[in-house]
Parts: structure tokens; C-alpha cells; sequence
């Protein structure tokens, strides 16, 4: 979090207030730790590993436990294996507090706590759509809530007040609270989150034995493709086997797609070969069409590509000129290519600046590239 965002932040009110106690000083975790501390909020940490709950506290993300606690709202962020222990466990030690979780399958842990008979009235499962490639205290931000879906997991049990205390820490955090089902929430992350993981690991396997001179050659689109494929394994084999069914729905649907295009590529002469693959990728253009924009909203933006010298300042200064032409970026992605020395700056724009800005960074000297394929 840079000081003029946490300046920010310590202007707002929060809706958070009194103690709050995060279970897990991983990623999300410490993350909450970190944003609800830039609002003033009392932050009270607590981790099975000593050393992990150490790194949090010296990072800033709050305290160590003590035992006079008292918190009206306990989070928490373990591991999808143990979540279910874990918020019985707080449910009990803290029966006045409100207990949320953050973990990515909700379901299962929900099922299970109903089977053992835990009055679940001051329970509500929730979950930010929200994270990165690496995991850990070392890693946690502020700001990867910004912007995000939090999914907030009501029924007709739940207290009006203990839903705007799950809805307020979302609030807080800068994400977006969405109420969903347990079940709809799982079918859905399945499908956006789950299922796209195994689908960016899966191919970035068939990387370990490509040959070098084939790998050079690639491009942002593998990148974007692969990006994720950098995650945990120990965690994602907890998030699969928690969410299995929902999974399996989606990777058989997406199995049959596959078999459809591969049998019209072996045979691309035969009558109908060309439209099956055409219409995979039509339907693939319509799908992403389908994607929330920025701000949530659906709408679609034009890119221009700009060579860039990889020395200090370049960035900046491209910037500075697209600001000057009042071009508004939406969105950014950086490439490097091995051994050049420059990289490419792919920028999305709204339509009508498109080519403002093309024409005006070409006269600042600034060279365009074509669209990467």
C-alpha cells in the first residue's frame, strides 16, 4: 500500500469497529490484517505457525492474540482442509462475535458444520474473489480486495446485523459484497476460478518438455493464458477435492468441446470441420464479451501497442504524454521479449480515444506496434 493510499484510507470512517480476529496469517489473511489497519481497526492475528504468525506481526498486519480478547467479528483464512475445525473451534470460544471465513469453497465446510450440529446463527461464510500467484504473510497487500466480488453467504437464520457486519468488513476492504447461496457460489467458482486453474496448468505442462527454441517464441497471449499456473499445488489440490462435483460438471462440458474441435481438425476437408472450429472461437468471442469490465460494468475497450525502451523513466513518461493527450487508461499489461531492449506496453482505452491517442504519441516520438496475436 503506497502512503498516499493508506493516507487515504485513514480519512474514511470504517464500518469495522471494535476488535477484530483473523484466524491464518497466510495471503488473505494478513491482507485483511493489513487494509483493516490503515482504517484504525484493532487487529488481533493468531496462526498454527509460529513463525508465519511472527512474519505477519513484524509486516504490520496486527497483532499477536492475547487473552482478554473480545472481538465482535472473527475472520477466519486457514486452509480449506481445516476450515470447518476452525470456525467451530472460534464459534465456541467466541459465542458473542459474528464468525466469517474467507476460504474459496463454501459448501462443503457449511455442510459439514450442519452435520455436527453447530448453531451456525452467528455464522456466515463469505469469500473474496481475490489473491495472487504467490501466497504468504511476505506477500499480503492492502489493496487486493479493491475493486473485487466478496461473495457473502446469508440464510434466513442470519441476523440483519450480522450480515452488515460481514458486508461492512467487505466494504471496508474496497470489494464489492455479493450474496449467493453456498451452492451457487461453488458452481460458479467452479466454473471462473477452478476449472480456468486446472486449464492454465494443464497447458503449462506441455511446456516442461518443449523444446527452447520453441518457448522463445512466446508471446503475452501464452503468458495470459499460463499466468496462473504458478499457484500452490497443496492448495489447489484442497480446493478441488472440496469443490469436486461442480468441477467435474464443467471440465466434462469442456471435454466434449475439445474432442468436437480436435476430431474437425483431423479431418478439416470433411463437410462442417471449418464451422465447428469457427464457431468454438465465435462462441469464445461472445463468452468474453460476457465479462465485467472495469467497474463491474460490460464494457468493451480498444488497444494500442507502444514500444518502449527499458530504461528508467520510459514508463512515466508515457504516461505523462497519454495524460497530456487526456487519455484516460483502462487497462495495462507489460511485455518483454529475451534479450531485447525494449518491451511492449499493450494499453486499453475507451474507443472514441483510440485514435487520439495513437496520433498524439506518435507525434511525442513514441512508436506503435501491431496488435500481439
Amino acid at each position: 500500500m503506497t502512503d498516499s493510499t493508506v493516507a487515504e484510507a485513514r480519512t474514511r470512517v470504517a464500518r469495522t469497529s471494535g476488535t477484530v480476529r483473523v484466524v491464518g496469517a497466510g495471503l488473505l489473511g494478513s491482507s485483511i490484517g493489513h487494509a483493516l489497519r490503515a482504517l484504525g481497526v484493532d487487529v488481533a492475528l493468531a496462526d498454527a505457525s509460529p513463525s508465519q504468525l511472527r512474519l505477519a506481526i513484524d509486516y504490520g498486519a496486527g497483532r499477536a492474540e492475547e487473552p482478554g480478547d473480545a472481538p465482535a467479528l472473527v475472520v477466519v483464512a486457514t486452509p480449506p482442509d481445516v476450515v470447518a475445525d476452525v470456525i467451530e473451534r472460534e464459534l465456541r470460544a467466541h459465542p458473542d462475535a459474528v464468525v466469517t471465513d474467507v476460504a474459496s469453497v463454501k459448501l462443503a465446510p457449511f455442510e459439514e458444520l450442519r452435520a455436527r450440529g453447530v448453531d451456525l446463527t452467528h455464522y456466515i461464510g463469505s469469500h473474496p474473489l481475490a489473491g495472487r500467484e504467490r501466497g504468504g504473510a511476505i506477500a499480503a497487500r492492502a489493496d487486493i480486495f479493491i475493486g473485487r466480488p466478496w461473495v457473502v453467504c446469508r440464510d434466513e437464520l442470519t441476523p440483519a446485523s450480522d450480515l452488515a457486519l460481514v458486508e461492512g468488513l467487505a466494504l471496508d476492504l474496497g470489494a464489492m459484497p455479493i450474496e449467493m447461496t453456498p451452492a451457487e457460489h461453488d458452481r460458479s467458482v467452479a466454473l471462473v476460478s477452478h476449472v480456468p486453474q486446472l486449464v492454465a496448468s494443464l497447458l503449462a505442462g506441455r511446456f516442461v518438455d518443449a523444446p527452447e527454441d520453441a518457448l522463445s517464441l512466446a508471446g503475452q497471449g501464452v503468458r495470459d493464458t499460463t499466468r496462473i499456473a504458478a499457484s500452490a499445488p497443496e492448495l489447489w489440490v484442497q480446493i478441488l477435492d472440496a469443490n469436486a462435483v461442480p468441477v467435474v460438471d464443467v471440465l466434462d462440458r469442456l471435454a466434449i468441446d475439445l474432442r468436437d474441435v480436435a476430431d474437425a481438425l483431423r479431418a478439416p476437408e470433411e463437410p462442417g470441420s471449418r464451422r465447428t472450429v469457427a464457431d468454438a472461437i465465435r462462441r469464445g468471442n461472445d463468452g468474453v464479451a460476457r465479462l465485467p469490465g472495469k467497474h463491474g460494468q460490460r464494457r468493451q475497450f480498444e488497444s494500442l501497442v507502444v514500444m518502449v525502451d527499458d530504461t528508467a523513466g520510459q514508463l512515466g513518461r508515457l504516461f505523462g504524454d497519454l495524460g497530456a493527450l487526456e487519455v484516460n487508461v483502462e487497462d495495462l499489461r507489460l511485455e518483454h521479449s529475451p534479450g531485447a531492449q525494449f518491451g511492449l506496453a499493450e494499453i486499453s482505452v475507451v474507443p472514441s480515444a483510440l485514435r487520439r491517442a495513437e496520433q498524439g504519441l506518435e507525434e511525442r516520438g513514441w512508436k506503435i506496434a501491431s496488435l500481439p496475436s
